[in-house]
């Protein structure tokens, strides 16, 4: 027994000890050298990098080129190969990866065309601009030619090498971003598909509703074109792989709170981007660049230089997507004599032909990789999309003409707005930026604060931009560019405070067509409560405001639910949560997952005998398209569509709800049991966080995190899911952000996942407790608190 014993303790004992080993092994198998000295031509004097517990670096430069310079390295140390992933999929690369299942993606992108673009855009750079993208990538290309030990360990796994970039490479990393902020296709072609279906008249009844909630008076409601084109549009196929990096779709929140209504005396700004961040470590990278003269601290887009959204010394900014409509869809005419070629006023002009390599994973191929030659037609508006682009399927030929390939002037914008010294200039900086379409907030230390939409929108002349236009003359619908002056901008308004969620920002008099593609009104309504509210704001209210669980579209429609549902005894236990509700979508509670159930199931419903399964779906796909104009039926209680035609009788509104909410009772009680009470939003709610190296299987859960998740689309705290995927969070928090300038010690700050994208490394996931708790982490700004949370020092030092 005793040498039992004495057995038993030995295994115990090496189990413990490999674990150990395993503990101390296994952080620094995927790492870089944080420490010591390293050279990096090209500088004109040694930069100091100071990193702190989470990985995040400081890099102390004696000119912003050099800084830049260093940035581009870090950049490579944490990012390549996130940065490798994402380039190729932006240039219809992604085959190289993911084999033939991935040409839907590929195709989508190459058509496109961003890279084909982007070498034309690189050649219009000033010498100025190009400097500031080239010192970056100087950085990004010398880790990649002399570090190949410290590659990241994904590059193994995937069987693929870096190779360098170029400026055109980095602006294809800013399209990609400005794609994702694009949107209104989606927009055109529900719309498109429900002219089809039923006609332009009855297309009108469904028309999506844009309220700005800071007008008084009844909202002007958007419009379809007065005629409109049956193209019998049919969805194609899918463009997505599971949890595929998919282009960085902003749909967020910032505002500041002026001098007046700051606890500090001084603006604070708030910002937090909603992006899909489910892969690890997520889209942001944090980094401090100090020079003699300048400042930043904040986070960039990998592959790009800059702070997207931080502070200096003297300003910060934060962003938002505008959604301002920058793409149409063209029907164009093909000459019956030889379909090589469009009609352009009833005359024949042939189609320009580009070609693209198209390369293919295949383990049965020489080398283990094919490649086929795509050809891709385009008329003078853009590439045939036709087949291409989601929801696209149709006879016709369709084009797409996207405003940042014509809007784009050699101008970045970023780079000047990084540079200013108050908030005229950085407004004025910003505007440079012509190829996204974006909401800056941004205020200044002397307490001047606003907001302003950069980016190209073009003025129209026939066809709105809210369905597909007709080409019928040699003429140009698109007549020019909104003038700066005339974006949607505001300047230290008396009211205090500025903000925006995405929502309708433009007055019934602006003088031009925006966008049919806006946010419901629920979040920005919450924001000014919360603004409106007695007392002075300090930067922890901002914080908490960013996790405000407040759902106003409930509390508007809960009670009109509930009131149904109780008239029903199978539906009366859901009718009494939703009654006793406080309207807070709390992951523990019941009541948020009865009405978002319920209120979905109810919308598919109303819609669907009339647009049929597969369009009323891909419709409600569309929040954006339907969500506050449902609403405002629901309110006014009757409305013909709420009718089922496929029955004898005339249904109310209150019988398809009640209907609804059986189906859910049937549904929700498989899943979660046959009490109501009982079942949890977060159960189904939930945040899963995942590897790149492990995005499905048993590995998933090893490498990733998964967590129960509150809010909702329609709150502050945002978490959105597919209508026809419920309730997998996929647009959530990428950051929170929280700058007040009134402090210069720091920045509250805080990414679902952490600074480094590399396996097994700690600083990959190390954020994920504190942004699900609530919890404030830091970007030290001052020097005196960067030294004090420093915990390793790289010097690199030029070659000469």
């Amino acid at each position: 027994m005793r040498k039992l014993f004495k057995w038993l303790a030995a295994v115990v004992a090496l189990v413990l000890l490999l674990a150990l080993g395993l503990w101390w092994y296994l952080p620094r198998l995927n790492t870089y050298q944080a420490d010591g000295e390293l050279i990096l031509p090209g500088l004109s004097a040694p930069v100091k990098v100071l990193r702190d517990a989470k990985g995040m670096a400081y890099i102390y430069a004696a000119n912003p080129h050099d800084a830049f310079r260093a940035h581009g390295f870090v950049t490579a140390q944490d990012r390549l190969f996130q940065m490798e992933v994402i380039r190729r999929l932006a240039t219809g690369r992604i085959c190289e990866l993911a084999g033939e299942k991935a040409r839907p993606l590929a195709l989508h992108y190459l058509t496109l065309g961003f890279m084909r673009n982007a070498r034309r855009m690189a050649k219009m750079l000033n010498p100025e601009q190009r400097r500031f993208i080239e010192s970056y990538l100087a950085g990004v290309n010398y880790f990649i030619a002399t570090r190949q030990d410290e590659y990241p360990l994904e590059f193994k796994l995937a069987g693929i090498k870096p190779t360098p970039w170029s400026a055109a490479d980095s602006l294809v990393m800013q399209l990609f971003m400005s794609w994702g902020s694009s949107g209104n296709i989606k927009i055109e072609t529900a719309a498109q598909m429900i002219v089809d279906r039923l006609g332009l008249e009855r297309a009108r009844e469904l028309f999506p509703l844009t309220i700005n909630p800071e007008e008084t008076g009844p909202p002007k409601e958007g419009s379809l074109p007065q005629a409109v084109a049956r193209l019998n549009l049919a969805q194609s196929s899918g463009l997505s792989l599971p949890l595929t990096p998919g282009a960085l779709a902003l749909s967020s929140n910032n505002w500041v709170t002026g001098p007046g209504l700051s606890a500090g005396g001084k603006p604070i700004l708030a910002n937090d981007p909603h992006l899909d961040a489910r892969i690890l470590p997520g889209p942001w990278y944090p980094i401090a660049l100090i020079t003699p003269q300048y400042r930043w601290v904040g986070v960039g887009v990998p592959g790009i230089p800059g702070i997207v959204v931080g502070r200096n010394q003297h300003v910060a900014w934060g962003v938002t997507n505008a959604y301002g409509d920058c793409q149409d869809l063209y029907v164009e005419t093909l000459d019956p004599a030889n379909p090589d070629n469009y009609l352009e006023n009833g005359k024949p002009v042939p189609f320009k032909v580009v070609t693209e390599a198209l390369n293919i994973k295949d383990a049965e191929a020489p080398g283990g990789m094919r490649t086929e030659q795509v050809k891709i037609r385009l008329s003078k508006r853009g590439p045939v999309v036709s087949e291409v682009l989601k929801g696209l399927k149709t006879d016709k030929v369709l084009t797409l003409r996207w405003a940042p390939y014509e809007s784009f002037d050699g101008r970045l914008g970023l780079d000047q707005a990084m540079m200013a010294t108050n908030a005229v200039q950085f407004r004025d900086g910003i505007q440079g930026m012509r190829h996204l379409v974006l909401n800056y907030v941004f205020a200044d230390i002397a307490g001047y604060f606003g907001w302003v939409v950069c980016g190209g929108l073009p003025i129209r002349g026939p066809g709105q931009g809210t369905a597909p236009y007709v080409v019928t003359t040699g003429e140009d619908n698109w007549l020019g560019w909104v003038p700066d002056k005339q974006m949607p901008q505001a300047m230290n308004p008396a009211k205090g405070w500025v903000g925006t969620c995405n929502h309708k920002t433009i007055t019934r008099d602006y003088p031009y067509y925006y966008s049919s593609r806006l946010a419901p009104s629920w979040r920005y309504r919450r924001l000014m409560q919360l603004m409106n509210a007695p007392g002075k704001k300090s930067a922890m209210d901002s914080w908490a405001y960013q996790r405000d669980d407040k759902n106003l579209m409930a509390e508007l429609l809960a009670p009109i639910l509930a009131q149904a549902l109780k008239k029903d005894p199978t539906t009366r236990p859901l009718g009494e949560l939703l009654a006793s509700w406080d309207h807070h979508d709390r992951p523990q509670a019941a009541a948020p997952l009865v009405f978002q159930a319920v209120y979905n199931r109810f919308a598919l419903l109303t819609y669907r005998d009339e647009l049929g399964e597969g369009l009323a779906r891909f419709m409600l796909d569309q929040y954006y398209f339907w969500k506050e104009h449902f609403a405002s039926k629901v309110v006014a209680g009757s409305w013909a569509w709420f009718d089922d035609i496929t029955t004898p009788d005339k249904e109310s509104r209150d019988q398809v709800i009640r209907w609804a909410g059986r189906e859910v009772m049937t549904e929700l009680s498989d899943k979660l049991g046959p009490d109501p009470a009982s079942w949890k939003w977060g159960e189904l709610h939930t945040l899963n966080l995942v590897s790149p190296v492990a995005r499905q299987g048993f590995l998933a859960p090893i490498l990733g995190e998964f967590h129960p998740m509150g809010g909702s689309e329609s709150t502050l705290l945002r978490g959105i899911y597919d209508f026809n995927k419920p309730y997998e969070v996929t647009i959530f928090d990428s950051l929170r952000m929280v700058a007040d300038l009134a402090d210069d010690d720091k920045v509250m700050a805080v990414l679902p996942g952490g600074v480094t994208a590399r396996v097994l490394n700690p600083h990959t996931t190390d954020q994920v407790g504190p942004f699900m708790n609530g919890a404030p982490v830091y970007w030290w700004f001052s020097d005196r608190a960067i030294a004090e949370h420093a915990v390793s020092e790289l010097v690199l030092k030029p070659d000469k």
